[in-house]
């Protein structure tokens, strides 16, 4: 059996990254700073749509874009706040619901940055999950990157995303320090299938496995044959 393509986005060539993670089928890119810019208004779901016009070529169903864009017009508000708080990456994700009715499971992956004072990455971890509010698990995790953590909540959405007061949320986020013990790379997974808890924390926890600190890609050199 063939390994699965993955798409390698730009920004994982960038001399300034220093940070690697790979995404599964199903999550697409938002563009984060598109969405933080837009301003709200009268033709808030026009900007919505050219942001993620990418996003919306990939549904052919002309009633399923209009569906995508009134639900995540949300986003435009949240995203502003996401960039204040670190956030370097979020994605979409589009999932089938293959256990109900086969619907669209809709879905919020980010990447956030949380600068710390220096201890052992374990200890980072450890505290970052003994912060969270309201967590309902919290487990250790050991992916090739160093010690990290997982926790998972429910909670209902916040003000700023305008989601109606009662809708509950699901979120799971991984707590992963960098070497230097002085950051934690914060991921997050939020959705509001809450029935599907179990595949969304096991989702997240596959994430988690894949960051590193190393660049994964070969070099340039690796590509260019050795001349006598």
């Amino acid at each position: 059996m063939s390994a699965p393509p993955y798409v390698i986005d730009a920004s994982a060539v960038n001399q300034d990254a220093d940070i690697w993670f790979a995404l599964p089928a199903g999550f697409l890119p938002l563009p984060l700073r598109e969405l933080a810019e837009a301003e709200n208004g009268p033709a808030e779901d026009v900007q919505l749509g050219a942001a993620l016009g990418p996003v919306l070529e990939t549904l052919p169903d002309p009633a399923v874009r209009q569906q995508l864009l009134t639900d995540l017009v949300p986003v435009m508000r949240l995203a502003q706040v996401l960039m204040e708080a670190g956030t370097i990456h979020c994605s979409l994700g589009l999932h089938a619901d293959d256990e109900g009715d086969g619907g669209l499971l809709l879905s919020f992956f980010t990447l956030a940055w949380r600068a710390c004072e220096w201890a052992p990455r374990s200890v980072l971890a450890a505290r970052a999950a003994a912060g969270a509010a309201d967590a309902e698990h919290i487990e250790t995790i050991e992916p090739p990157a160093g010690p990290a953590a997982l926790v998972q909540s429910r909670l209902t959405g916040p003000p700023e995303a305008g989601i109606a007061a009662q809708r509950q949320l699901l979120q799971a986020t991984a707590y992963v320090p960098c070497p230097d013990g002085r950051r934690i790379a914060i991921l997050t997974l939020a959705t509001t299938a809450v029935d599907h808890v179990h595949n969304y924390r096991l989702l997240l926890r596959d994430i988690a496995e894949t960051v590193t600190f190393d660049n994964p890609l070969p070099t340039a050199s690796d590509d260019v044959p050795d001349e006598d």
